[in-house]
């Protein structure tokens, strides 16, 4: 293999590295299997509007199938509360061109269609770096340039360590500020702004999102320990 391409594999190996592991977690999370975990954690918060944890199980799930799927917003626009039932009064003026007995408001449904544009273009990064990495990866092991995988990885494992340390304890000493930043840097406006009383946040309360980016930076972490911890001891 020439030097230019042995080079560049192993520098693509470690720009990617973070990214693959950040995403695959990410991927992860949006399975049915995480709110079924995370709503059964001790000192999880209850709505204090009444949905009981099998509605937000239901509802969390239904959430994340949209953005997932080909469907458009009508797929959430589309459902009602249970009959008697309709947003607290608080949220009704949020309900421009629909009644409070919609599930979702006029706000909340033009943020989920841009989470949707958000996740897509992430699992499309996801892919494509995945793949990349594979064949740098393959490439590597398949001319023999096992000290290049080795420092690839290596190299990789380092920068998702030092990245993603840095954003837990961010995340842990200060998730308000944190998370205010994230939807600056992904959405425009304040279209992610909401009420206590809206069905997002009755769904996905701040404890959601903090256990969530946790998630995320644990695993990659773990990950990149593991995957490092290979790479050092057996090539």
């Amino acid at each position: 293999m020439p030097t230019w391409l042995s080079t560049t594999c192993r520098v693509l190996i470690i720009v990617l590295f973070p990214i693959v592991l950040t995403l695959t977690n990410v991927r992860l999370l949006l399975t049915p299997w995480f709110p079924e975990i995370e709503y059964r954690l001790p000192g999880f918060p209850d709505d204090r509007y009444g949905f009981t944890q099998a509605e937000r199980l239901q509802g969390s799930k239904i959430a994340i199938d949209y953005l997932l799927n080909d469907q458009g917003i009508e797929f959430l626009g589309e459902l009602r509360f249970p009959e008697g039932q309709g947003a607290p009064p608080e949220s009704c003026e949020y309900y421009v061109t629909r009644d409070c007995t919609f599930m979702y408001n006029d706000r909340e449904l033009r943020h989920m269609e841009d989470v949707k544009v958000v996740t897509r273009g992430a699992l499309t990064v996801w892919w494509i770096s995945g793949l990349v990495g594979v064949l740098c990866v393959g490439a590597l092991a398949y001319y023999g340039e096992i000290a290049a995988l080795r420092a690839g990885l290596l190299g990789g494992a380092g920068l998702t360590l030092v990245l993603l340390l840095s954003i837990i304890v961010y995340v842990l000493i200060g998730f308000d500020i944190f998370f205010v930043q994230f939807h600056k840097v992904f959405f425009e406006g304040d279209s992610w702004l909401f009420l206590w009383s809206d069905t997002l946040i009755r769904y996905f309360p701040e404890r959601f999102w903090q256990d969530a980016f946790l998630f995320i930076g644990g695993g990659a972490v773990l990950e990149a320990v593991l995957i490092g911890g290979v790479a050092w001891w057996r090539l």
